[in-house]
């Protein structure tokens, strides 16, 4: 059988599981106080360096599923993750509405290819 890492593990969920070189996370704002632009902008930071810990990056996504409180802001999602995501390297992607926790605007399921078996966890 191969391993099966657990990062940030709780009662409930993990912040992050690692299994056959692919990354499996769920990230949200760390400052829901922020509108949804900042929201986003957080989120996309935190998945990067969500990603160097894994030794990947953007050019790694394999799939990103995107839920929103309000799927008009899906035009402000767009705009900065055409920015985000370098050409050509754009992941399977997926944006539904949904009803997030009070305050929280995007939440985003990452699978990414890792760079190496062990991730760099500090």
């Amino acid at each position: 059988m191969t391993p099966i890492e657990r990062i940030g593990v709780t009662r409930r969920w993990s912040d992050a599981v690692i299994h056959q070189g692919t990354a499996y996370f769920v990230e949200v704002a760390e400052d829901p106080q922020q509108d949804t632009r900042g929201q986003i902008r957080q989120i996309l930071a935190q998945i990067e360096s969500r990603l160097a810990l894994f030794d990947s990056d953007q050019t790694r996504l394999l799939q990103v599923l995107i839920y929103l409180a309000d799927l008009a802001d899906g035009v402000i999602l767009n705009e900065l993750w055409d920015s985000w995501v370098p050409q050509g390297h754009a992941p399977a992607r997926a944006c539904v509405q949904v009803g997030l926790a009070p305050g929280y605007r995007v939440e985003m399921v990452i699978t990414a290819a890792t760079g190496s078996v062990s991730p760099r966890v500090t």
